[in-house]
């Protein structure tokens, strides 16, 4: 008898094993693919500030998240990561009219339209946009993990990221909690 439970395979082993190896992969991917992230790559210590959703007409049109470095409080002296995932699907030449407007609306200085057509593609459900500053000057943006382009003049920053951070926004609510108050 003894030899008959050496030699039979218990039924739990197999999930065990699976178990054990998925719990290894994250442990061993995990680190890298937070690594990976444009947010922490630009962004000295990047942590998140704060978090909204942006709704129209009450109808939920994307989430964002705003880091800053050491999840201080938001200042336009210092660069910041800006993360919107969209939760409906939206063409390019809306995001693209939509941004212009917006930056005009608040009297900001704007890119052309052929600049932000090489920044920004159609999204869809679920798809992610991350616009980081690199000074006053610079904004870099990334769609679902992939650099698209750099808008470079001068107050890049301050007018683009004014549309969700400036103090003449869509809404205050959306912008107070984005920026974590």
């Amino acid at each position: 008898m003894a030899c008959l439970k050496k030699t039979r395979p218990s039924p739990l082993r197999p999930i065990n094993d699976i178990c054990r190896a998925a719990l290894v992969s994250f442990i061993i991917l995990a680190p890298a693919g937070l690594a990976a992230s444009p947010i922490t790559q630009a962004l000295t210590d990047a942590q998140l500030k704060g978090s909204a959703t942006f709704r129209f007409l009450g109808v939920p049109v994307y989430d964002a998240k705003l880091y800053t470095p050491q999840g201080a409080t938001f200042s336009w002296n210092e660069d910041v990561g800006l993360q919107l995932t969209y939760r409906k699907n939206l063409k390019q030449k809306a995001l693209v009219e939509s941004t212009l407007d917006e930056m005009a609306r608040q009297g900001n200085p704007a890119p052309t339209q052929s600049q932000l057509e090489q920044c920004f593609k159609a999204v869809s459900k679920g798809d992610n946009y991350v616009a980081i500053s690199e000074g006053a000057n610079k904004v870099g943006f990334w769609r679902n993990g992939q650099k698209t382009c750099t808008l470079s003049y001068p107050g890049a920053k301050r007018a683009f990221m004014s549309i969700f951070l400036g103090n003449d926004t869509r809404s205050a609510s959306f912008t107070r909690q984005l920026k974590g108050q």
